[in-house]
This record gives C-alpha cells, structure tokens and sequence, in this order.
C-alpha cells in the first residue's frame, strides 16, 4: 500500500522525499512517513526504473534529490492499481485508495474493484449478523454491533453510486 501511495503523489509530478513522506503522511493519517521506509522504497523504484532520481538545489543552497515518476512507473501504479483481489479488498485504505484513483483504470479494472469489495461486504454483512443472531448481544456490544452493520449498509450504497458514476463515464476519468 506505501508503494501504491508514493507512486500515485509522483503522478502530480516531480517531489522532494521530504515532501513525499509528508503527503503520504497526510493521506494516511499517520503523520509522516518514516524514512526508513520511504527512502528505500524510492531506491528500489529507482532501481526498478518507476521512477528517475535528479540532484536540484535547494532553497538554502543544499542538493537535494527530486524524484519522478516515469512512464514505466505509471504502468507499475496502474497494473498494481487493477490488482485487487478478495484479500485485498478486506482493506478499506485499499479501496479507498483505489477508488481515488479510478480515472486512472479502465472500466474493467473499476468493476473488479467494486464487485470483490461488495463480495467481501456481503461476507462481512453475514458475520456480524451471525453474531447478533448466535450471541443474543446486547448492551456496549449491541452498540457496536449495530454501528458496525450501519458501516456496511452504508458502504454498499456508496459502492452503488459508483457503479452508476462508472458505468456513466465509460472508459473515461470520473468527475
């Protein structure tokens, strides 16, 4: 998933590794990305030819390194993008990510998307059902119980509006 979010800042073009640590940061919700994940993550795209490392000057005189994505890295981020299978799809991060970016997939890879999220959905939706028929949960638990069942209520009508936003727009960029 830190490999999906990198590549994907790269496409607003050209970064400074401080900056990608704090966007990928803020997109996560974790505060910054440490560098001991994101500079070898850059070396090894780097080294995979996703993306070009260029030396720039600094604002007070410093080198530092700018990184682009490169053709072959946007096809990695795309082809990593569409794969989305049923143990991915347990990850809502991933979907959301994913469905962030769908302007940048074609409709068969949105449809994958959204058909192995309701799957999981579905699967989700029985559990917890089974838990409240089976347990006799009440109370605290029943709170949480019915706030979990809403969440996926919720979901799914969401996962219908994009289906609708898809199918509408084709091949083309979601608005």
């Amino acid at each position: 998933m830190n490999d999906l979010i990198l590549l994907a800042i790269l496409l607003e073009g050209p970064q400074h590794g401080y900056a990608l640590k704090k966007k990928a940061g803020l997109i996560t919700g974790h505060g910054e990305m440490h560098n001991n994940l994101v500079y070898p993550l850059l070396k090894r795209f780097v080294s995979r030819a996703w993306v070009s490392r260029r030396s720039a000057g600094g604002q007070r005189g410093q080198t530092r390194e700018l990184y682009s994505l490169t053709v072959k890295g946007r096809r990695e981020l795309i082809r990593a993008l569409g794969a989305f299978d049923e143990k991915t799809a347990r990850s809502p991060e991933a979907f959301w990510l994913r469905v962030s970016l769908f302007a940048l997939l074609d409709q068969g890879a949105r449809t994958n998307i959204l058909e192995q999220r309701t799957k999981w959905l579905a699967r989700r939706e029985a559990a917890l059902q089974r838990i409240v028929e089976q347990a006799g949960v009440r109370g605290w638990s029943g709170s949480v119980l019915d706030f979990l069942q809403s969440e996926v209520k919720a979901e799914k009508k969401w996962i219908e509006r994009l289906r609708k936003k898809a199918a509408e727009s084709g091949n083309g960029a979601l608005a």
